[in-house]
């Protein structure tokens, strides 16, 4: 399972640290162990979904508990009924020089 996150936190951060609540959600993601990139509108993880749905949730939540007062996540999942199914070197290999 592929999934792409982008949370909206308000505010992003705080005076002395301008992404702190994106910053937060971000160590989520590297915690997990999960394989994933960081993006500027985004980022990607990829694993089973068993572990990437719960991954979601947490990240949005780490955005409220960094102390957001409120946070928005855009979400877009790619799966496939079959295992081993989209890979993100497989989608965007040929772009990347």
């Amino acid at each position: 399972m592929i999934a792409e996150i982008q949370v909206v936190p308000r505010p992003a951060g705080t005076a002395d640290d301008r992404y702190r609540h994106v910053d937060a959600a971000i160590a989520v993601i590297q915690a997990s162990g999960l394989r994933y990139e960081v993006h500027g509108m985004g980022t990607v993880v990829e694993g089973p979904p068993e572990k990437v749905w719960p991954l979601l949730q947490a990240v949005h939540h780490a955005t409220l508990e960094a102390g957001a007062e409120r946070t928005l996540s855009i979400i877009k999942v790619s799966s496939s009924a079959q295992a081993g199914g989209p890979r993100v070197d497989d989608l965007v290999r040929k772009f990347r020089k």
